[in-house]
């Protein structure tokens, strides 16, 4: 279980280090910004290299819903659940720790962080509706893919490949809306060094991926059903 905590913890220090790292510093680079498209495609990477790299030690949950979701169908086992959880929240903050001490290294504030939000807060003026839809929706099909891509009659090696490039994709669509969450352990780690409106805002973020997860989680369960 150590071994498994500490893959998990190395594995989501990757994903928000690259993914929100990527928001906070590339993104609008003066003249060679990488823009949503390429924050889209670091959220990506950093699940497809982690799934390839220390999947094999943790199952490269990396996200708390996701964990929750492979429990809710039934491939998961529920005593490692509060472990993992742990440690991918551990994990998220001390990426947002490196990131903060890198992202005001020149005088900036952080700004908002790459953090979530709904409403004023949404990049572009979601409402709550419309956010809570958006991270339930993409949560659920995140784990979909997830729990095909990894079930025992998927086409062997390519699971991190699908995952990434669902993650890729679910951020194309959603950063304009809610800045992409689909994982508590990200959206706990930008919103505790915000603070103010981005920890009143959490809750969404929290909630919405778990539903959406364990949603995804029983609805397989049924389809892939024998």
């Amino acid at each position: 279980m150590t071994k498994k905590m500490t893959a998990e913890f190395l594995g989501t220090f990757w994903l928000v280090l690259g993914g929100c790292g990527s928001a906070v510093l590339a993104a609008a680079f003066p003249s060679v910004g990488i823009g949503l498209l390429g924050v889209s495609l670091a959220f990506g990477l950093t699940v497809l290299t982690i799934a390839y790299s220390l999947g094999h030690i943790s199952g490269a949950h990396l996200n708390p819903a996701v964990s929750i979701g492979l429990w809710a169908g039934g491939r998961f086992n529920a005593k490692e659940l509060l472990p993992y959880i742990a440690a991918q929240i551990l994990g998220g903050l001390a990426a947002a720790s490196v990131l903060y001490i890198i992202a005001t290294g020149n005088g900036s504030s952080i700004g908002n962080f790459a953090a979530n939000g709904y409403g004023e807060h949404s990049p572009g003026g979601y409402s709550l509706v419309a956010a809570l839809v958006t991270e339930i929706v993409m949560t659920f099909m995140f784990l979909i893919i997830i729990l095909g891509a990894t079930d025992e009659n998927a086409p062997k090696g390519f699971a991190g490949l699908a995952i990434g490039l669902a993650l890729t994709l679910i951020h194309l669509i959603s950063i304009p809306v809610t800045n992409t969450s689909v994982n508590p352990a990200r959206s706990i780690s930008q919103a505790v060094f915000v603070g103010d409106w981005a920890l009143s805002q959490l809750w969404l973020f929290i909630l919405a991926p778990i539903v959406g997860a364990m949603l995804a989680g029983l609805v397989y369960k049924f389809i892939a059903k024998k």
